[in-house]
This record gives structure tokens, C-alpha cells and sequence, in this order.
């Protein structure tokens, strides 16, 4: 599995021919004013919850694309009524079987409006199986014990977890967060984007260091393969 960061959030999963993209916040991001969003490919849309930061650019590439859009009901109405044709309304604790593998929309602690004040439902994240490994992300959120039933019910190649600290967890509450989905490798996403979740990177690194653990920060554009 290849992973592509394109900035706070928004990273692509390619496995066995087909591109995921997640939470595209691309246009709005200084950081990522490298980034062609009319260049970017999706078969699927996987939208963690409402905030703008997290839905800026699905409409514009789900209809350049034809991506479905997967995301919990309230979300996935939304979009749905922004034109987008095709869209796959999920709840907590509920899994569907997709051609490149299996969703399970899972808890996430923080809040979800959507950019024009529609209620955007609670936020999620999720775990993604496919024949090449199975990852979790997880989406904006605080650390959970719930995030141990995880690690119990899968065998994880790795996690995206938040590391920003201020709106999400930082660098050592996502160390016990990898510890309880029982992950070595973790890719750090909601960092530096804004003045209050900017991070030292190299403290962080080394925070996952000390638990034995890696922590994987691509550069905007930068892949990493698990």
C-alpha cells in the first residue's frame, strides 16, 4: 500500500489499482499550494467528519472523478446534495464490503459542523481491510479506550493518527493510541497547518522513538509505502 500526503489531513491510499483518497483539504491549505487538486485521482472519497479542514475539496474532485463518497449519513446527505451522484452513507460500529476491501466507520471523539452550519452528524474514523493489509485512520479525534477494541478485532499494518495537540491528540497521547490498535508505524496527520498545531517534528519523532514505535512524516506530496 502507497501512501501520498497532501497536507493536514488528506492523504491517498493506492492498493491493487484503486486510489482512496481521505479528507481532502488541499485548495485552502497554504502548505499544499504545490498541489494540483485537478490532478489529483480518486476512485474513492472516504470523509472522516464535516469540519471544513476535512471536506473543502470533496465535492470539486468527487465530481471531476466520479468518486463515491463514503461518510457517516449526515456528511454523506450533504455532499449528495451538492450534485455529487455517488455516495455511500456509513454509521458507527457498522462495516460494508467495497471492491478494493471492507470499511468499518469506528468512534472518534470531537465535533463535526458542516462549512455552510448543517449539522454534520458525530465524527468517525476508520478501519480499511484490503488483500494487501488493513490500516486504521482516525480521523480528528481524542484518545479512547475504544480505540483498544481496534487492536483486538484487527491486525493493523499501520495508523494515521492526529498529532497537532490543541484540537486533536498530539505526539503522546497518539503513542498510546498506536499501543492500543497495536501499530509500530504510525503516519502524523493535523500538524502545522495552523498557528496552534504547530509541531517540533523532530520531538515528536523522538517521542515515538522512546515507545519503540516510528512515526512517519511525508512532506506534502511525499509517498511512503507500507
Amino acid at each position: 500500500m502507497k501512501l501520498t500526503s497532501y497536507g493536514h489531513a488528506a492523504f491517498a491510499i493506492e492498493t491493487a489499482g484503486t486510489t482512496l483518497l481521505f479528507d481532502p483539504f488541499i485548495s485552502p491549505n497554504p502548505l499544499a499550494a504545490g498541489i494540483d487538486v485537478d490532478a489529483i485521482a480518486a476512485d474513492y472519497i472516504l470523509l472522516s467528519h464535516g469540519h471544513a479542514d476535512h471536506v473543502a475539496d470533496a465535492v470539486r474532485i468527487a465530481r471531476r472523478t466520479g468518486a463515491t463518497v463514503i461518510a457517516n449519513f449526515e456528511v454523506a446527505a450533504w455532499v449528495g446534495a451538492q450534485g455529487v451522484e455517488k455516495i455511500h452513507a456509513m454509521n458507527h460500529g457498522g462495516a460494508f464490503t467495497f471492491p478494493f476491501g471492507r470499511v468499518k466507520f469506528v468512534n472518534a471523539i470531537h465535533s463535526s459542523s458542516l462549512p455552510d452550519g448543517t449539522y454534520g452528524g458525530n465524527p468517525g474514523g476508520f478501519v480499511v481491510s484490503t488483500p494487501a493489509g488493513a490500516f486504521y485512520y482516525a480521523g480528528d479525534t481524542a484518545l479512547t479506550a475504544d480505540m483498544k477494541l481496534i487492536g483486538e478485532e484487527f491486525d493493523l499494518a499501520f495508523a494515521v493518527l492526529p498529532i497537532g495537540d490543541n484540537f486533536t491528540m498530539g505526539a503522546a497521547d497518539a503513542v498510546r493510541a498506536a499501543e492500543f490498535v497495536g501499530v509500530n508505524d504510525v503516519v502524523g496527520v493535523h500538524y502545522d497547518t495552523f498557528p496552534p498545531i504547530r509541531i517540533d517534528h523532530a520531538e515528536a519523532t523522538a517521542t515515538f522513538a522512546r515507545a519503540g514505535r516510528r512515526l512517519h512524516l511525508p512532506a506534502i506530496g511525499g509517498s511512503v509505502e507500507f
